[in-house]
């Protein structure tokens, strides 16, 4: 008679996949202090445990590949970025200045992104005038 597999997750889990959780953790970590959050505020927009953050941080739980786009928001980052992958260029050369600027003001604190944000929005309001 054939023993079940085990279930825990350390012993399903190869080196390999140890390694990538334990960078995604550092990622995910490094982009909430980035945003100027903390694990329990971030728990509380993902509504998840912040235990439960910690641990992802630490690479002891897998994150649920439905999490990742709302935490990619809530970080103001992309999913390629948590991943540790860069996305293909959309085009050769080099990108528009503007998505470079984007792409630059998604990396700022959250809090000066709110700042560029509601700066954006007055010019934007002037104009429709």
């Amino acid at each position: 008679m054939l023993n079940a597999p085990a279930t825990t997750t350390d012993t399903l889990v190869t080196a390999a996949d140890r390694d990538f959780y334990r960078a995604l953790g550092q990622r995910l970590a490094e982009a909430r202090r980035a945003s100027g959050l903390t694990q329990t505020q971030l728990a509380e927009q993902l509504g998840i445990a912040q235990q439960t953050l910690a641990h992802y941080e630490m690479g002891r739980l897998r994150v649920a590949v439905a999490l990742m786009p709302p935490l990619a928001r809530a970080l103001g980052v992309t999913v390629e970025d948590l991943m540790g992958e860069e996305a293909p260029p959309a085009k050769r050369g080099p990108a528009p200045k503007l998505q470079q600027q984007i792409e630059r003001i998604q990396k700022l604190p959250r809090t000066q992104q709110k700042f560029v944000m509601q700066m954006l929005d007055t010019v934007l309001a002037q104009q429709g005038r």
